[in-house]
């Protein structure tokens, strides 16, 4: 996978002007995200969207501005120890166990799970992480690099953004995402290892493609890629469709997810919320009965 590179063109005044609120946390020179009709602008979001279309993943390197990696890092570590560990066994669906699928079924693949998320509403709102997600301009991009006429932040009160924390030496196992895109800024890159890796597109609505995700799980990796993101990186990602995990790291690893979606009402799953989190809302338990419509587990 090829990294996606802005700022081939010179920028003018309104993309580096210091007024602008994102300007305070985007090289806007190296990311001209406000000159929408600019040439450097279309081609990069054009970068992205290749990226995405191959293999559904896309980084976009040293997205935050040099000045403000210290600072950023140094949120997220404040805010870790407020993460909520859930040290149980999930599959990759994070649905609970089926008895009446065969023992070798991929949903009946248990992985131990150790590490940790910071909610959303334990983010304080002027939080750098907090005030990115807002913003409509990144908004917009983000969109724009998706193909979607537009996104919508979580409905969800505890899952729209959130920090994901591994201490040292624990891994984020083999799974798919609720939502069908995932944002992640990388927040604090270990000493060594915790490579994202991913299957690309092994799944599509529909077709669950069980054989290909029961190979991954027994560890055959021909098609898994792997991405080593560090401090200040952005990525895009279609999670839905490729299980992905977070290797094994050395010191502790932060990054902070940026959910969003389709449609205004985007909520977690009662049982993936509670399992993940170790709570929900009453929105949680009002949204239960909503039925997803593309066919998929979890």
């Amino acid at each position: 996978m090829s990294q996606a590179t802005l700022g081939t063109q010179p920028a003018s005044q309104d993309a580096t002007d210091d007024r602008h609120p994102l300007a305070r946390f985007i090289d806007l020179e190296r990311y001209p995200i406000l000159q929408r009709d600019s040439d450097a602008y279309l081609s990069a979001v054009e970068r992205v969207r290749q990226q995405l279309r191959t293999d559904g993943c896309a980084l976009l390197s040293s997205f935050i501005r040099k000045d403000l990696i210290e600072p950023l890092r140094e949120e997220s570590e404040a805010l870790a120890p407020k993460a909520f560990y859930s040290d149980n066994n999930v599959n990759p669906y994070v649905t609970p166990d089926d008895p009446s699928l065969p023992e070798d079924h991929p949903a009946r693949f248990f992985q131990h799970y150790t590490n940790g998320f910071v909610a959303r509403d334990l983010i304080p709102e002027d939080a750098i992480v907090q005030q990115l997600y807002r913003d409509p301009d990144f908004q917009r991009f983000v969109a724009d690099c998706l193909e979607e006429p537009v996104i919508y932040e979580f409905a969800d009160p505890i899952a729209g953004l959130v920090i994901n924390v591994m201490p040292d030496d624990t891994e984020l196992p083999w799974h798919f995402d609720t939502n069908e895109f995932i944002v992640s800024l990388m927040t604090r890159r270990p000493n060594e290892g915790g490579e994202f890796q991913y299957a690309p597109n092994i799944r599509r609505p529909g077709e669950e493609n069980f054989a290909a995700v029961q190979r991954v799980l027994e560890g055959d990796h021909t098609d898994v890629e792997s991405l080593t993101l560090k401090t200040g990186d952005l990525q895009l990602f279609k999670g839905r469709y490729s299980m992905h995990r977070v290797a094994a790291a050395k010191g502790q690893r932060l990054c902070t997810l940026l959910g969003y979606a389709k449609t205004p009402d985007m909520m977690g799953s009662l049982e993936h919320t509670k399992r993940i989190y170790g709570r929900v809302t009453q929105q949680h338990i009002d949204a239960d009965n909503q039925r997803r419509h593309d066919a998929l587990m979890g």
